[in-house]
């Protein structure tokens, strides 16, 4: 999604935000590094935080014309049909684009990863849904192991 954003946008910013019912695998300081080592390369791209706004909030503050959402399925397109409404009554200068991913990880989310991670052969399954850093991180916090 980020490789796709950043061929479409002179300009990308990855905001990283907390959610304050969610506890991830990652601390937003782990997240923020795992995301710089995975985009390396990505010239036009930049990751930065934001905590106790609103995205358009943020996003304004950075100049961005569009918020870029994913919709991996019939969920998250209720979900961020809404929050676009949302964000579009907030920031009526700012327009959401949604992009759908890969066919590869149009399945992929973090609570499908974890659930993996208990099954016998998992490493080599995890494998494929996450960028190298991101891989070898998981491995470690998983079984203290790094990969082969």
């Amino acid at each position: 999604m980020i490789r796709s954003g950043s061929d479409l946008f002179d300009r990308l910013v990855v905001a990283v935000g907390t959610h304050p019912e969610k506890q991830g695998v990652f601390t937003v300081e782990e997240r923020l590094r795992l995301l710089r080592a995975s985009l390396r390369g990505l010239r036009n791209v930049t990751v930065d935080r934001f905590e106790n706004r609103f995205l358009v909030d943020f996003a304004r503050s950075v100049g961005a014309r569009y918020i870029l959402r994913g919709i991996r399925n019939p969920a998250d397109l209720e979900y961020e049909r809404a929050m676009r409404q949302i964000n579009a009554d907030l920031a009526p200068e700012i327009a959401t684009v949604f992009l759908m991913p890969p066919r590869e990880l149009a399945e992929v989310s973090s609570s499908f990863v974890r659930g993996f991670a208990a099954l016998e052969g998992w490493p080599k399954v995890v494998r494929r849904f996450l960028p190298a850093p991101v891989y070898r991180e998981f491995l470690k916090r998983s079984h203290g192991r790094t990969p082969r």
